[in-house]
């Protein structure tokens, strides 16, 4: 264990945290302010307590809830016994939660009240469901236990978190993150750190992304990783934003663009003191120019933009304050430079590299890639290589000085306000409608969110249906963010010979005129 030395696991954090500042404040959440003494000795319990529940190394645990600095200590705790946290959306329709929790085996889940409806029951599964432990009395749980830390140490190599991604094929993914891919990207930027990347012990970091994403998880894990004060927001809220910032003296945030802009529209927003913010990281797309004018404006802090995905443990490029121009330029349109530790090559469709200014695949290697999805071996190859070059999806280029442009995506992937869609399983939810013979679905522009959800629908013959009937239709079946906002009827589907759906035959005509692909 290192208890007193430098951070190696997410164990870790609260061991050597509570070693070099016990006092210090680890979490604030609603009326709870946790020190990092307290936090060390809760995940300690925990950990006690799951040992109780026998989750051994390895096993998965399972949290459907909303932002809790409990959540937190659920992450640590496991961590203390090698276990691994699975986050689970909690906006997921209950067969897509039922699938999660059949498919990641977890021996216990932690469920807030208000969803306990979407954990499956003993009919509803063909495995045993797992444990169930309400939120509403995880602190009695928690307070039971031995206050021993159980002293079991991760293997470098070894899960800690698996979050589940949108399927290319209808199916979640379960991607596996390790202690090495959580914590060595950390230790990377300490040893080169930047300024927009310094942290001390009194930044106080706003966490109000959702944990179940790797933003969310993550920012928090990093708050945790340089010792500041994390807050803890139950769910974004855009007038409680602008309420933290006066607090709690906020200096540091992550939001997606169109979170951004919502607390942007709020009535008070220009009457906030924002003194002590220095900078805001966003991510998911770029921000908009007259956006990012705006919040300059307001906000007067650094502007960060981060571009990476679950499969890379968060963010892999950063585009820094410097390259923000309120006059537009050429780096705005940009992800910006690779952190250090992180290799980024564009190959061609053979998988050859290729020179500056060529659009391809954009592909990366570091530590901080994940090991596989779980038990999927076919979509691990695909995705990645044996000398852990990591396909992203997208297409772009790099330029001569090593910035990173996202033009487009070569997978069929829609991101609106941050979330990750695969059409596929958006059509899949629709197909099983008695009217519809053929869907398709795209991602089309949209000034709020970045990208939309349309479906372009064929009848059968002498079948009728709203436009609203295939949209309930649809969020019977999947979340509802992934349902589409739109449907257009059309005769036929654009095929190539083989049968594969032309989706940028569909989107063509929505995105005409624009010099990005992609929002």
């Amino acid at each position: 264990m290192a208890a007193t030395g430098e951070i190696r696991t997410l164990a870790d954090l609260a061991r050597v945290n509570a070693h070099r500042q016990p006092e210090k404040t680890a979490f604030v959440f609603e009326d709870r302010e946790t020190s990092y003494a307290a936090f060390d000795r809760h995940t300690s319990q925990v950990a006690q307590g799951l040992l109780g529940l026998s989750v051994r190394p390895q096993d998965r645990i399972a949290y459907i809830g909303k932002n809790s600095d409990q959540y937190f200590e659920l992450v640590v705790g496991a961590a203390k016994i090698n276990a691994v946290m699975t986050p689970i959306n909690w906006r997921l329709a209950p067969p897509e939660v039922a699938y999660i929790l059949h498919d990641c085996g977890a021996k216990a889940v932690f469920v807030e009240d208000e969803f306990a409806d979407l954990i499956p029951k003993q009919s509803d599964t063909v495995a045993a469901p797992p444990r169930k432990l309400p939120m509403r009395d995880f602190a009695s749980w928690r307070n039971r236990q031995d206050t021993a830390d159980p002293g079991l140490v991760a293997g470098w190599d070894d899960v800690c978190l698996q979050l589940y991604t949108s399927g290319t094929t209808g199916r979640p993914k379960g991607a596996m993150l390790t202690t090495r891919g959580i914590i060595s990207s950390r230790e990377a930027q300490a040893r080169e750190p930047v300024a927009w990347n310094l942290w001390t012990s009194e930044d106080v970091a706003l966490v109000a992304m959702p944990c179940f994403h790797i933003g969310g998880t993550a920012w928090g894990v990093t708050s945790l990783y340089y010792g500041a004060k994390g807050v803890v927001m139950r769910e974004f809220d855009p007038t409680r934003v602008l309420e933290f910032f006066v607090r709690y003296g906020v200096t540091k945030l992550f939001l997606v663009p169109a979170a951004m802009q919502i607390v942007l529209r709020q009535p008070n927003a220009r009457s906030v003191d924002y003194s002590r913010l220095k900078y805001i990281l966003y991510g998911a797309s770029p921000i908009p120019l007259d956006l990012l004018r705006e919040a300059i404006t307001v906000f007067g802090c650094g502007f960060v933009q981060m571009y990476g995905m679950t499969e890379t443990s968060g963010t892999i490029v950063a585009l820094p304050p410097e390259d923000h121009s309120l006059e537009g330029g050429a780096r705005m349109r940009s992800a910006g430079k690779p952190l250090p530790g992180v290799e980024i090559a564009i190959l061609d469709e053979a998988g050859a590299p290729l020179p500056p200014g060529a659009v391809g695949e954009i592909v990366t290697r570091s530590d901080a890639n994940m090991i596989g999805y779980w038990n999927l071996p076919d979509a691990t190859a695909q995705t990645l290589a044996p000398d852990n070059w990591l396909r992203t999806g997208d297409a772009g280029y790099v330029d001569t000085d090593g910035y990173v442009y996202v033009h487009d995506r070569v997978k069929d992937m829609i991101i609106s306000g941050g979330e990750n869609i695969y059409p596929a399983e958006v059509e899949s939810a629709i197909y099983g409608h008695s009217a519809v013979a053929d869907v398709a679905v795209i991602g089309v522009p949209d000034e709020r969110w970045g990208e939309a959800v349309k479906a372009m629908v064929v009848l059968k013959p002498g079948a009728s249906v709203s436009e609203a009937e295939v949209i309930a239709y649809a969020r019977a079946m999947i979340a509802a963010y992934k349902c589409p906002k739109s449907v257009d009827f059309i005769d036929a589907l654009p095929r190539n010979p083989s049968g594969k759906i032309l989706r940028r035959e569909l989107r063509a005509p929505f995105w005409e005129g624009r010099t990005r692909q992609v929002n």
